[in-house]
């Protein structure tokens, strides 16, 4: 299982006091010493953490994956062509949202979103969108030429309940298979933490997990590369590569 650790935590404390530390492009490098096998950042449209000088040098330094997160906007797709990030994954964008609320909707923005891909896709660079886990969402992804998905986990993991949270990890298992049979890679991610990982990990068709969050927070207390260590043995799967 292969796991991506979001740094832009790590630029909002940077960001709290304008400051020019906890530097992100050192979080990165510190993540990949402690396994990190992609690193994944948002450039967001109003900068409001990490930024292009964070992208710049990440894609100069970063060892393994670099993921982009971006909204499907022009402006991005020029940004991502310049700094030729291995992986974009487009997502949702509101101004006043503290995180990513929902998945992106494949459906009804179908015609952007493919002529994003295409743009992203034509410059050689691997696109995947952040959608949540529902049939026909998919079946857009595959349409607008998407070679991955990602699942919205955020569903699964605020569900109250053994019965709700079983219900939506089903959802999960049956988007990733249903993904999976279209050929698409799978990677999940939102909300995931040192508690609620190991039911997604399980999941067969899922090849990546994108966390940030929960990682930056125990950092905080254990420092981070013990904290990615950690739950890369939580996602391990015995036997498997």
């Amino acid at each position: 299982m292969r796991l991506g650790v979001n740094i832009d935590h790590v630029a909002t404390l940077r960001q709290a006091r304008r400051g020019k530390y906890p530097d992100p492009v050192a979080a990165a490098a510190v993540a990949e010493l402690g396994g990190a096998d992609q690193i994944t950042l948002h450039v967001r449209e109003d900068r409001r953490h990490v930024n292009d000088r964070d992208l710049s040098l990440l894609r100069q330094t970063v060892n393994g994956t670099l993921n982009l997160e971006m909204a499907a906007v022009q402006a991005m797709v020029d940004l991502a062509l310049h700094e030729r990030p291995d992986t974009c994954t487009l997502v949702p964008e509101r101004r006043e949202e503290l995180t990513t609320e929902g998945g992106l909707d494949a459906i009804g923005h179908r015609d952007e979103v493919r002529r994003v891909t295409r743009a992203l896709r034509d410059g050689g660079i691997e696109v995947s969108l952040f959608i949540d886990p529902d049939l026909e969402q998919i079946k857009a992804s595959h349409r607008a030429d998407a070679q991955a998905v990602e699942l919205h986990t955020g569903r699964y993991c605020e569900a109250r309940g053994a019965e709700e949270r079983k219900r939506e990890l089903s959802r999960l298992v049956d988007a990733a298979k249903a993904a999976g049979k279209l050929g698409l890679r799978v990677a999940a991610g939102h909300g995931l933490d040192y508690w609620n990982v190991k039911p997604v990990a399980g999941i067969d068709e899922i090849g990546e997990l994108n966390i940030g969050y929960a990682i930056v927070c125990r950092a905080v207390l254990v420092g981070l590369e013990r904290a990615v260590r950690d739950m890369k043995e939580l996602i391990a799967r015995p036997g498997r590569a």
